[in-house]
């Protein structure tokens, strides 16, 4: 199991700075340490449990074969959560949220597999038989569709499990997990609703460090559970 970051690593990363006073969820009040200059503190030692909890049912996930979209619309965290994703093998959305991708997935599986008939006619010079106009017009086509479909261009199913580093700003992602029962893992500010989630981790979702130490922990848990899958299909 990767090993959960201490009190101090947290700090470090700024994990513990929530948001305004003004602006707390009730439901977070368990996880608020205090109060700094009207900014709410986050109780790391609460940080590290829910984290743990979160890892272990993240990785079972993996053992199972879940499949786990990354969601993130946050300009700071996109480069995080699309490495992440990358690296553990997981689908993600980073540009703006494909409204019916949870919801409606059989019209989006639909664009999914247009983009990627138009990337392999790209790739085996299929587009050479088109006027050079034509072939113009499909590469810019296709420019539009890799800024939103490249990271889920693997996707041949509706997700089992989505992953939003920042629970409070991907509200339509959210409400359309809940009304498809898809399991829902998230970091939670201190002005997020934790109860529209299934686990999820008390942590800043605004900071970079505190993106990044969380995501890739995720990340981390993953990659650990798939290779135990794989251990565990050896062994059979």
């Amino acid at each position: 199991m990767s090993k959960i970051p201490s009190v101090l690593e947290m700090l470090q990363a700024g994990a513990h700075f929530g948001h305004k006073a003004s602006k707390r969820h009730p439901k977070m009040a368990p996880f608020i340490f205090s109060s700094r200059n009207d900014v709410h503190i986050i109780d790391l030692e609460k940080t590290q449990e829910k984290l743990k909890e979160v890892l272990e049912a993240v990785k079972k996930m993996a053992v199972e074969g879940k499949v786990i979209l990354f969601a993130s619309t946050k300009p700071q965290a996109r480069d995080i959560v699309k490495q992440s994703a990358t690296d553990c093998g997981m689908p993600f959305l980073v540009d703006r949220w494909l409204g019916g991708l949870i919801t409606n997935f059989s019209e989006i599986k639909k664009l999914i597999n247009k983009y990627n008939k138009m990337k392999e006619e790209e790739k085996t010079g299929e587009w050479e038989k088109y006027t050079k106009k034509e072939q113009v017009d499909f590469a810019k086509h296709l420019v539009k569709m890799d800024k939103i479909l490249s990271g889920l261009a693997t996707l041949t199913k509706l997700p089992d499990v989505l992953f939003v580093p920042a629970m409070q700003r991907e509200k339509t992602a959210v409400l359309e997990a809940n009304r498809m029962g898809v399991t829902i893992v998230a970091i939670a500010d201190t002005n997020a609703n934790p109860d529209k989630s299934d686990y999820f981790i008390p942590a800043n979702d605004d900071a970079v460090n505190s993106i990044k130490m969380m995501v890739e922990l995720v990340a981390g848990a993953i990659k650990e559970g798939k290779a135990e899958a794989v251990k565990n299909e050896v062994k059979k």
